[in-house]
């Protein structure tokens, strides 16, 4: 084994021992030979070696990647520890938390709703949650809570991280909340989704997971892929990276606690046994690949339509002309009703991908599809760590990504 004194004082939490060879950290799924998809052997290798180094800056004790490109499985790698404690492998069968990035499943249930004539995302959401109408939301639509304007990023007074366990209580103070200016971009780190949950289950009339497994989950032929749900298997996360009183402030902003807070509160227990829709839905990489690419061929998953052609781009179009400046996360960013939005020059999923659309999940998740490279893709950590020597490494990942399976 070796380590570095360097990323010893850089990691809080975690110092994961790195071998100098990954070999027996590493397992692999199923994949077919790059030619098969119009890839060569060296593009595919450099990927490898991208992966390698981003896993090699030790701020992610476990890391997950599955790549499709014109469908077929190029990549499906898994480099160390599901649990870093007991030294349980991770394992391309090991279902990881996607956090944010679960916000494009809920939301394509929602569309899925409103492909069905359930939900209409025009109409305020006080139609169909009357509770909702209050305090000067009688205005606030379902379109409104899928692109971030809702309003609500946050609740409006303090809450211990623990109400995460009790979605009941979350949409009462939701329900009773005053809006910030309807209309603003403001990202809704998890406001938003339980609102929709709700929605969702009203006009079904059965709980999300049930309507989760019946649209999605068994017609795409998914082990995982719930909210919740998943028990001792699933991947541990980490507080990783150098303490900052300011990550922890920009934390406390964007999703109401700090990341001990957040990381202690999603490894309890009590979170497998909720339904957090805008949070806790655990993939595999694979799974989660799988879910873009069917959205990749608008809709089509082999010879079963999950959603209709329109559906899929009604929900991949853009909110606005440009990106807008988010009053929480302070980056400029394009939403569309459900997804993060690429950019022509560096964007959140590489350079150049001005069609791509996915979502980041906390902190480097990101669960993607890309039209013009005919790519779908999933990279799932678990390393919570906001400052450390990962970002020239995960920069250095999705530049080679883009650069080998360019031109579809």
């Amino acid at each position: 084994m070796i380590f570095s004194p360097r990323l010893n004082r850089l990691l809080c939490e975690t110092r994961t021992p790195i071998p100098r060879d990954l070999g027996r950290l590493t397992r692999t799924g199923a994949e077919v030979a790059p030619a098969q998809a119009g890839l060569d052997e060296d593009g595919v290798a450099a990927i490898r070696r991208a992966l390698r180094g981003l896993y090699r800056t030790g701020m992610s004790p476990g890391i997950a990647l599955c790549l499709r490109r014109r469908g077929q499985v190029v990549v499906d790698q898994t480099i160390g520890y599901a649990d870093p404690v007991s030294e349980r492998l991770l394992t391309p069968e090991t279902p990881i938390c996607l956090f944010s990035a679960s916000k494009s499943i809920t939301a394509m249930l929602v569309h899925h709703g409103a492909e069905q004539g359930l939900v209409d995302l025009d109409r305020p959401v006080s139609h169909y949650l009357p509770a909702y109408g209050r305090a000067g939301k009688q205005h606030t639509t379902v379109r409104h809570m899928l692109t971030h304007r809702a309003g609500i990023p946050r609740p409006d007074r303090p809450v211990d991280p623990d109400i995460l366990y009790r979605p009941d209580d979350i949409l009462d103070i939701l329900c009773r909340a005053e809006p910030a200016t309807l209309g603003t971009q403001a990202y809704h780190a998890i406001t938003a989704g339980f609102v929709l949950g709700a929605v969702l289950e009203a006009v079904t009339g059965e709980p999300l997971n049930a309507t989760l497994d019946r649209v999605v989950r068994r017609p795409l032929g998914m082990r995982h892929f719930t909210f919740g749900g998943t028990g001792p298997e699933r991947a541990r996360d980490v507080a990783t990276g150098r303490p900052a009183k300011l990550v922890d402030l920009f934390l406390n902003h964007a999703v109401g606690g700090t990341l001990d807070e957040v990381v202690r509160v999603t490894n309890d227990d009590r979170f497998q046994d909720t339904v957090v829709p805008a949070g806790n839905l655990y993939a595999t990489a694979e799974e989660a690949s799988r879910f873009f690419q069917m959205l990749l061929d608008e809709g089509r998953w082999g010879d079963q339509r999950i959603f209709q052609a329109e559906t899929v781009l009604e929900a991949r179009r853009p909110a606005s002309r440009r990106p807008r400046l988010d009053r929480t996360l302070m980056l400029p960013l394009t939403f569309s009703a459900g997804f993060m939005l690429g950019n022509r020059g560096i964007g959140l999923f590489g350079p150049a991908a001005p069609r791509a659309f996915g979502h980041l999940g906390f902190i480097t998740i990101f669960c993607w599809a890309d039209p013009d490279r005919a790519l779908s893709g999933a990279l799932l950590t678990t390393g919570k760590g906001l400052v450390g020597p990962h970002l020239p490494a995960l920069l250095n990942l999705q530049y080679t990504i883009n650069r080998v399976t360019a031109g579809a």
